[in-house]
């Protein structure tokens, strides 16, 4: 079928589909837990392969298990440079090339004032959440050719952030700008780079808040939706970004919130 025109565009003979990732082999960090587990079945349930990355080798492997298609375990630190290094070779080694890397893993271990805060947990937190996906995205850049997509995990917190989460909302914030600033340096080279930003989602690393009435209440009563993520609604956004469908979609913040940041 000849292309068509209509007015002064031209209508392509088809159009990618959005959040098409069949046959894409993807690096997922934080995959053993909470969201990367929701993630990891999304993509594979969707036809990718998928390289499942976090500390615990035997949750991984239990995650391994458990999805449908083609996987790897990758134990390990993402703080560690030469890790990461190791990752992007191997999954190279093992499935020619990586077209998508998810640098998922983050870490909110308290909430607690600035005075409460000590500095060795601000640390910690900015390492996993911010360096580590530096590290990450350092490494895909390496191995990555053109159509090759990053994807952060960011947070409505880094933008909008609560009482006693200074260091995990410093650290998204940090994501966010980082992920625009790699959107310029990887253009040339065919990479996109683009970050999902999750409001409150019924997740293992939100129980704290979901669990105490008062703290739910007021999450509910501050997103337009008025209630909490359910899992099924996140993963579309990755989805849409590993896509074909997304070639021209760079240095974006999706933040996928139920209008979190509108109330």
């Amino acid at each position: 079928m000849e292309p068509q025109t209509s007015g002064q565009i031209e209508i392509p003979a088809s159009f990618p589909d959005p959040g098409a990732v069949t046959g894409k082999r993807v690096v997922l960090t934080g995959a053993s837990r909470g969201l990367g587990v929701l993630l990891a079945h999304a993509f594979s349930q969707a036809g990718a392969s998928v390289a499942l990355v976090a500390r615990t080798e035997k949750d991984l492997k239990a995650v391994a298990e458990a999805i449908p298609g083609p996987s790897l375990v990758l134990s390990g630190d993402v703080t560690d440079e030469e890790f990461n290094e190791a990752v992007a070779d191997t999954t190279v080694a093992e499935w020619g090339g990586v077209d998508v890397w998810i640098c998922n893993a983050g870490i909110s271990p308290i909430v607690a004032s600035p005075r409460e805060t000590d500095a060795v947990v601000w640390r910690q937190v900015v390492d996993v959440n911010l360096t580590g996906a530096f590290l990450g995205a350092r490494a895909a850049a390496r191995v990555m050719g053109e159509g090759g997509r990053l994807i952060f995990t960011a947070s409505v917190l880094g933008e909008r952030p609560r009482k006693g989460l200074s260091a995990y909302s410093a650290s998204k914030a940090g994501v966010v700008a980082m992920a625009k600033a790699l959107a310029l340096d990887l253009a040339s080279a065919g990479i996109s780079v683009n970050v999902v930003a999750p409001g409150w989602f019924d997740s293992p690393l939100a129980n704290g808040w979901k669990s105490d009435p008062e703290r739910s209440a007021a999450i509910t009563a501050h997103t337009a939706q008025q209630r909490w993520g359910a899992p099924a609604d996140l993963s579309g956004a990755y989805q849409f970004l590993a896509s074909d469908a997304a070639a021209f979609v760079t240095g974006t913040v999706l933040s996928v919130d139920g209008g979190y940041l509108l109330v």
